[in-house]
């Protein structure tokens, strides 16, 4: 059999770098003259693309004779391996990260289908599947678009060759799509105040950016920036496994860790995903279109991520949300007579029987006093202001209320949670229209003393202080609708403060806005729910 004369082919020889070098020569007259007419170098030169995720590639057998590999198996076994070192850089340049948007459901922009997603790097859009008959196949040839992420696995490929992508340079794509802490970066968190800047040079700081209201969402975003902020809760989706549990605990998790994220792309994050799942477990009862109330929104939640962490219905302090935030109430209730009179129905009897039970919260409501009807001298409403220590006292067992025919007492006991919730009732429904009471409730940010409302165990001190600190405040503002088809209308606007641990200083955000705010002047709004931390010191 004839030799083909001797002759050479080039191969580009790479650093450690993966930069290329000077070309070398390859020698490969030891291969039959039939190989190359029959086109098996050809062949073997096209780079084979790898199996679909979820396929098993199956293997081929070459034959070899003699018990030794030939030069042309060589040569196909380097060639399906994927492109030489060096050429996998390819297309990186067209890699465009400021139209990157990981926060929207990952659906297929034409099938809609969320199995097999693939992002285009280059354009920020999401396809299904990178195999010849697939979207993200044919948007590659259409678009002369090439690099796609795996948003499930986050490995990269190059379309339409179908060969992966290992540079280190998509590292922070990849950590964008899906934070990740240690827990030496959890616990830094309220202890260092960083400052960033995002890809247009807008300075942030993480823990403390926008949340884009994506119609009438603000409800929502209050309510997962103060959950953001209460350290064991957060910490807990920051750093737990939760691959197997239901997408609300998942959803949440990734959101919680956007908002820390110290590498993003842009200054803010959008909730879409975490609130379509809410709006399909919720039954539409809570969406992205119609505003909600915050409490009704957190009392939901709270439930119902307590159940998908594994926690139980019957068993108290199964799962981090009970164990944060549940405690014990004890309620006294005594029914009222026919012989009781106006001056006394909202006192106890001696004689009459007194039942008793232990029911377990994980929000306390506060009531205020009723709105003021006169008018000063201006003609205009007055405004008063109450205490919260004196709305505080419905729990000190002393007080009593008149609630369906019965007298009830409240009484807080010891332990108290971690955290405790207020929810201070600013809106009540009678037969005829829904009213607001706009009563300021003054409070200080830190040092609230809950023992005068706790009733301790008998082996308990009882003098001793429980210090509470303000960590999220979120208020309500009624305001005008000025545009659209409900102008001239009142509508809610809800506005989340946060406390900056590492500074001390607060931040109010709504929606996209973010600003510093003065401590003195928390109060001044009117605070509808409040999340207070328990203090680990003695000192005030």
């Amino acid at each position: 059999m004839s030799k083909r004369p001797a002759d050479t082919s080039l191969e580009l020889d790479t650093a450690d770098d993966g930069a290329p070098l000077t070309p070398k020569r390859v020698r490969v007259d030891e291969i039959e003259d039939e190989s190359f007419a029959s086109g098996k170098i050809l062949e073997a030169s096209r780079p084979r693309p790898p199996p679909e995720d979820g396929e098993v590639e199956e293997e081929e057998e070459e034959e070899e004779e003699d018990g030794e590999e030939s030069a042309l198996t060589a040569v196909v076994r380097d060639v399906q391996a994927g492109p030489t070192e060096g050429f996998s850089d390819l297309y990186l340049d067209t890699v465009n990260r400021t139209l990157l948007d990981f926060d929207f459901e990952k659906l297929c922009s034409i099938s809609l289908s969320n199995i097999n997603v693939y992002a285009c790097l280059v354009c920020g859009k999401y396809f299904q599947g990178r195999g010849r008959s697939s979207h993200a196949y044919t948007h590659s040839l259409d678009q002369d678009h090439h690099v796609f992420i795996n948003i499930a696995s986050l490995r990269v490929y190059v379309l339409p060759e179908s060969y992966e992508v290992k540079n280190k340079t998509l590292e922070d794509i990849k950590y964008v799509a899906n934070p990740t802490y240690s827990k030496g970066d959890v616990a830094k968190l309220d202890k260092e105040v960083k400052v960033r800047w995002d890809l247009g040079g807008k300075k942030y700081i993480p823990g403390f950016v926008g949340l884009n209201n994506i119609k009438q969402n603000d409800y929502l975003n209050v309510v997962v920036h103060a959950l953001a902020h209460v350290a064991p809760l957060r910490n807990y989706f920051m750093l737990e496994p939760l691959s197997a549990r239901p997408e609300l605990a998942q959803r949440f998790s990734i959101l919680v860790r956007k908002i820390w994220n110290p590498r993003a792309f842009k200054s803010h994050v959008s909730p879409h995903e975490l609130l379509q799942e809410i709006s399909l477990r919720s039954s539409k009862k809570f969406t992205l279109t119609t505003q909600s109330d915050p409490v009704d929104f957190l009392s939901w939640f709270l439930n119902h991520l307590h159940l998908s962490l594994g926690g139980s219905k019957t068993r108290p302090g199964t799962s981090i949300v009970q164990k944060v935030f549940q405690g014990r109430l004890k309620v006294e209730s005594q029914a009222i007579t026919a012989r009781a009179d106006a001056s006394d129905r909202l006192r106890f009897e001696e004689a009459a029987e007194i039942k008793t039970e232990v029911v377990r919260f994980m929000m306390l409501t506060l009531d205020l006093p009723p709105k003021p009807i006169f008018k000063d001298e201006q003609d205009k409403n007055i405004i008063p202001q109450v205490p919260l220590t004196t709305i505080l006292s419905k729990y000190d067992g002393v007080h009593s209320q008149e609630l369906l025919g019965q007298r009830k007492r409240y009484r807080l006991l010891s332990p108290l949670p971690p955290f405790l919730i207020f929810h201070i009732k600013r809106f009540s429904r009678n037969k005829f229209v829904s009213e607001r009471n706009p009563t300021i409730v003054t409070f200080p940010t830190r040092s609230l003393d809950m023992s005068p409302y706790v009733e301790r165990s008998p082996t308990e001190p009882g003098s001793e202080p429980v210090w509470y600190d303000l960590v999220a405040n979120i208020t309500h503002e009624s305001v005008t609708t000025t545009t659209g088809k409900k102008e001239g209308e009142m509508r809610s606007v809800y506005k989340v403060q946060l406390c900056n641990r590492a500074s001390g200083e607060w931040v109010q955000i709504q929606d996209l806005f973010v600003e510093e705010v003065a401590r003195e002047l928390l109060f001044t709004s009117e605070s509808y729910l409040q999340v207070w931390e328990r203090r680990r010191g003695k000192g005030v």
